[in-house]
């Protein structure tokens, strides 16, 4: 039987498109070129927030608590970003791992469903067993540090505030 989902429906299609696209390939980088394009937006949104920060610390007269504000600034935006990459990831995940996909003919409003035969859906786990659940896991262990770089800023601005 042929499948009868549109090819850009298709979730291996959509993982695909998913892993070449431009800002969704970054979380498949070595892990060297990630934390590099990770702490260039951070630095990115560390500069973006600035003036925010400058208006709370000041940083002739509080350059720590600056530094720390501007941080946390950053760390913010970063999440922001890192949750979209989760987004798309998990959203191509759950279509690969469905055993019936959900798919539209022309339109919102002729919506089909198609039960995937056993060999297809097992080459589809297989697919999200070995290629993207290392990234989802990589991608919340970057959203925990996220986090933890957060709660060790607030803290810090705490004791040396």
């Amino acid at each position: 039987m042929t499948c009868p989902v549109p090819k850009e429906q298709q979730p291996l299609n959509e993982y695909i498109e998913l892993k070449e696209a431009f800002f969704y390939r970054w979380a498949k980088l070595a892990r060297s070129q990630y934390l590099r394009v990770l702490a260039l937006m951070w630095l990115g949104f560390v500069v973006l927030f600035s003036p925010v920060a400058m208006s709370i610390e000041s940083p002739s007269r509080h350059l720590w608590q600056f530094i720390c504000v501007a941080s946390i600034g950053g760390a913010v935006g970063l999440i922001l970003p890192v949750l979209l990459l989760l987004s798309g990831w998990s959203h191509v995940k759950q279509r690969l791992d469905s055993p019936k996909i959900f798919y539209e003919e022309s339109g919102w409003y002729d919506g089909q469903t198609w039960e995937k035969p056993e060999a297809d859906l097992a080459k589809d786990r297989l697919l999200v067993a070995y290629e993207i659940k290392p990234v989802m896991t990589r991608l919340q262990k970057t959203l925990l540090g996220i986090i933890v770089f957060l709660a060790l800023g607030i803290s810090s601005l705490n004791i040396f505030g």
